[in-house]
């Protein structure tokens, strides 16, 4: 298994080479692709959240405290109506995720578990796409392919460590297979796992139209049904007293 500097180098300068075929060949503005390298770099250190040592965890958890809240204080401040409840709202939540997510990950998570599985890297991708808010399809899907990659070289990296060569001979460490996998050895978080991922599915093939999920998204700023109209017009209409 690689160590969590290899992760991080790795995917590092996977992201640099990313963010310059962003912004160089893709056309993409340099803040976005600077994001898009962050992203990839980060998220090459995802699967390590089932770690057993703390560092990786520790740092990981530090990061996504910090940002999280950060990203979302629009959200805050609409939700809050001011920027006292916002900012009360950003701690609390820097709170839950620095110290509440990493007590129940280590809880509930096993190393080499489902967090290092082909379907974990499709969930992260899927919820960086509906979680980006931006106009256009593409830039979130920049962000998302991002998160893939740099979740795909962590797997790799750990697979490619499970082979030991000898001279000519070439023999698998019992570690062998447990990044790039589909599947775990325990039933609930298949479950779990599956779910989420057929969940997150559906729910990114709504949101760039591919499949119908209930909800006319063109009828927003549309005129009102008849009677709402109808109801308006007698309002203002003048009051003639005889």
């Amino acid at each position: 298994m690689a160590a969590y500097r290899e992760h991080v180098t790795v995917s590092g300068l996977i992201g640099t080479f990313y963010g310059l075929l962003a912004v160089l060949v893709l056309d993409f503005t340099p803040v976005q692709a600077a994001l898009a390298a962050i992203l990839t770099w980060v998220a090459g250190m995802l699967p390590d959240l089932d770690s057993q040592s703390g560092k990786p965890v520790r740092e990981i958890f530090g990061l996504f405290s910090a940002v999280i809240p950060m990203a979302l204080i629009g959200r805050f401040l609409r939700l809050g109506g001011n920027a006292e409840t916002a900012i009360l709202l950003a701690i609390i939540l820097w709170a839950l995720i620095r110290y509440g997510g990493s007590a129940l990950l280590s809880r509930i998570s096993v190393h080499r578990g489902m967090f290092h599985s082909i379907p974990a890297l499709l969930i992260s991708a899927e919820l960086t796409f509906l979680c980006y808010q931006s106009d256009s399809p593409n830039v979130k899907f920049l962000m998302a392919a991002g998160v893939a990659l740099g979740f795909l070289s962590h797997l790799i990296l750990d697979e490619a460590y499970s082979v030991e060569f000898s001279g000519v001979r070439v023999r698998l460490n019992k570690s062998a297979g447990s990044a790039l996998k589909v599947f775990g050895k325990r039933m609930g978080p298949n479950v779990v796992v599956w779910s989420m991922l057929v969940v997150l599915t559906y729910a990114t093939l709504a949101d760039v139209g591919l499949i119908e999920d209930g909800v006319d998204r063109n009828s927003v700023g549309q005129e009102p049904p008849r009677l709402i109209r109808q109801a308006r017009e007698a309002m203002n209409r003048p009051l003639y007293i005889r």
